[in-house]
């Protein structure tokens, strides 16, 4: 991407962040509610009025929580700021706008992380030349992954891994999932790895509890040290082992798993202590293969802006 300057922009279902990248190198973002505008243009519009006439960019690439997928984008947890690329191209000056999956562009940004970007847990050793997986519970479940091309390249896979069944390993999240079955006509992954998902987690277990938990926030849940809110955050970071652990699985990511999104790096060193490597790790036969793959939290406050500025 020599020489090119370009708006980038990450566009999830709670906020958006733009910056201005110039030969894949940026300098910070600046973050906007997605409530705040009524459209995605809108906002786009109101950050490009801060950058002087000279300086501003004739492309933009952007990240969206969703697929993305012909003219028209939808944002799955945000419809408001849905758009055609054409149209959006016309409204800010563009001559033309990229989209892609939000944890398509995390997972473009990887191979440009640092050792200051990540927090290792547990054990493994990445194997070069071996696909890498990425997820992250945020407003939703994002899942995405990265396979090597024989020239030394990336082929970032684009999917919805956050809607597949979530499964249970034991009796209690059985009963867990059935209460939520009640509810939602499918259980998905992020039904339960979310931040809607962790309020669900919350209320079921009140529900078996047989107490009246309230109506708590996601960031209450994870901060607070009420023994309900513990033991919801305890059952959230297992069952996202077992979810990382199908992934790796699935995609053969030798190269490592990577944990993103709003959620898990908040929780620091809990999350080192968590279930989530040992669910990771218990798949029965496959408890050694998975052993030797490493898992990591992403530290970086926004890695699908290092995969956008980096997007041929």
């Amino acid at each position: 991407m020599t020489g090119r300057t370009r708006l980038i922009g990450d566009i999830g279902g709670t906020n958006a962040r733009f910056t201005i990248a110039r030969d894949g190198a940026f300098e910070g973002f600046e973050r906007y509610g997605t409530d705040d505008f009524p459209s995605l243009g809108e906002a786009i519009a109101d950050y490009l009025d801060r950058v002087p006439a000279a300086e501003r960019p004739h492309e933009a690439a952007l990240s969206i929580a969703g697929p993305v997928e012909g003219e028209t984008v939808n944002l799955t947890n945000h419809p408001a700021w849905s758009f055609s690329r054409r149209s959006l191209a016309e409204e800010c000056g563009f001559d033309r706008v990229i989209a892609v999956n939000d944890f398509s562009a995390a997972a473009m940004g990887l191979p440009y992380l640092g050792p200051a970007d990540l927090a290792a847990v547990g054990g493994g050793k990445a194997r070069r030349g071996a696909p890498l997986a990425i997820l992250g519970p945020g407003t939703g479940l994002g899942v995405g992954g990265l396979v090597p091309t024989p020239d030394g390249g990336w082929i970032p896979l684009a999917g919805e891994g956050g809607h597949n069944t979530m499964a249970a390993v034991d009796a209690y999240e059985d009963r867990i999932l059935d209460l939520l079955r009640r509810r939602f006509d499918h259980v998905s992954a992020e039904r339960v790895l979310s931040g809607e998902g962790l309020v669900n987690l919350y209320g079921a277990i009140a529900q078996l509890d047989g107490v009246d938990g309230g109506h708590p926030t996601p960031a209450h849940i994870t901060e607070s040290d009420e023994p309900l809110c513990r033991r919801a955050v305890d059952h959230f970071t297992a069952m996202l082992g077992t979810i990382a652990g199908n992934l790796a699985l699935t995609l053969g990511a030798a190269g490592g798993v990577y944990i993103g999104g709003g959620i898990i790096p908040r929780l620091g060193k809990r999350f080192a202590e968590s279930e989530f490597r040992r669910r990771f790790e218990a798949k029965g036969r496959f408890n050694l293969y998975l052993s030797a793959i490493p898992t990591w939290v992403i530290t970086h406050p926004n890695p699908a802006l290092v995969g956008l500025a980096h997007l041929p």
